[in-house]
């Protein structure tokens, strides 16, 4: 196993960290970048270039793609025909435009922004890898 480290960070030393599967043989990630800005800190990758565990870091908070493991009892949403138990909850500054990057970058739009009479405007898109993400904001 080979470890790229492109940026230095501090984990927290508590708060939530998400673990979102991906299969077997992934080896570009850049989405999160692409879509959210988010920050890929550090790769375990396999002798085939795969990867086996990306950390990003997303504002003040991390999350690890991980690849699936023969041991491992989650499931991917494309193992499981694209059902997930999870949505991921993004807050931002401007529903619209995150929405819009996400599209341009690979995303799947799963439900149109709109806002909401509890006080947020929010959208749903599925990321390349079937992770639903609401984008949302307090208005």
């Amino acid at each position: 196993m080979n470890v790229q480290v492109f940026k230095q960070g501090t984990p927290p030393k508590s708060g939530f960290a998400p673990m979102l599967y991906i299969p077997n043989g992934t080896t570009d990630v850049s989405f999160y970048e692409k879509a959210f800005g988010a920050v890929e800190l550090r790769r375990f990758g396999n002798d085939d270039d795969s990867i086996h565990v990306s950390e990003f870091m997303l504002g003040e908070a991390y999350f690890h793609l991980h690849e699936l493991t023969p041991n491992s009892t989650a499931r991917d949403p494309e193992a499981t025909g694209g059902h997930t138990t999870v949505e991921i909850g993004l807050f931002v500054d401007d529903v619209h435009a995150v929405v819009a990057q996400a599209i341009a970058a690979g995303a799947t739009l799963s439900s149109p922004v709109q806002d909401y009479d509890y006080g947020y405007r929010q959208g749903n898109i599925v990321d390349p890898f079937g992770h639903i993400w609401q984008i949302q904001q307090a208005i």
